[in-house]
């Protein structure tokens, strides 16, 4: 049976649209490597971390690359946590509350988290107090990458985690060829309905991971300068 039989008979506007479906997919998650090595690399300069940097494996399927982001926004969550434990063990408990109060400056907070990455790091970069508040005062860990690594999680799980993302560079029917031959025949209803189902959700929270890396990113560039 020929693909366009197996795809919407009749439809070649179903069959473009999975296509750039699928594109849409990877689009979102280059930008979210980007992103995540943008942060994992001011968290490196500023904190001390050591955070590995990530690269899109093109020769890997869907749910692998999921799984290459998950470890690393993992990883940022663990240090982030850390160093919000640093944070509580050498300060005065009224100091750690201070960078959480809302109504407190932010200068302040960030003169308090500077001294404390001076006494860590020996030597701390001017725009280290800045980076930790950011990070810990804001919903980027606790919110913005929690809601993002499980809905990878889900992609991954999904239909199209089994999809390989090498297919960028080939024709329509070599597209579709390898997208269908990811999946069983029965299943390719539940493939389209995943991509539609997935996209909008992983794309709006994708959106909002990268401005509030971008944030962090554009303060420490405006810091330097």
């Amino acid at each position: 049976m020929a693909l366009s039989d197996l795809l919407y008979p009749d439809n070649p506007k179903r069959r473009q649209e999975l296509i750039h479906l699928h594109q849409e997919l990877l689009d979102c998650m280059s930008m979210n490597f980007h992103a995540t090595n943008e942060l994992a690399g001011v968290l490196n300069a500023h904190l001390g971390c050591t955070i590995s940097h990530i690269k899109m494996r093109e020769s890997s399927t869907v749910k692998e690359n999921c799984d290459i982001i998950i470890q690393a926004m993992s990883e940022i969550q663990r240090q982030v946590q850390k160093i919000d434990s640093d944070m509580k063990e050498k300060l005065e408990p009224v100091l750690y509350q201070k960078l959480y109060d809302i109504k407190e400056p932010e200068l302040e907070k960030i003169a308090i988290a500077h001294r404390v990455f001076s006494i860590i790091l020996g030597e701390a970069t001017s725009t280290a107090g800045m980076v930790a508040i950011k990070l810990i005062g804001s919903n980027l860990i606790t919110l913005t990458v929690s809601k993002l690594v499980s809905l990878l999680a889900q992609i991954g799980a999904s239909v199209l985690g089994g999809i390989s993302i090498t297919i960028l560079g080939l024709g329509i029917e070599m597209i579709l060829h390898a997208i269908l031959g990811a999946v069983e025949r029965n299943q390719l209803l539940a493939a389209v309905r995943s991509y539609e189902e997935h996209l909008a959700e992983f794309k709006e929270a994708s959106e909002k991971y990268q401005r509030a890396i971008h944030e962090v990113t554009s303060s420490v560039r405006h810091q330097v300068q």
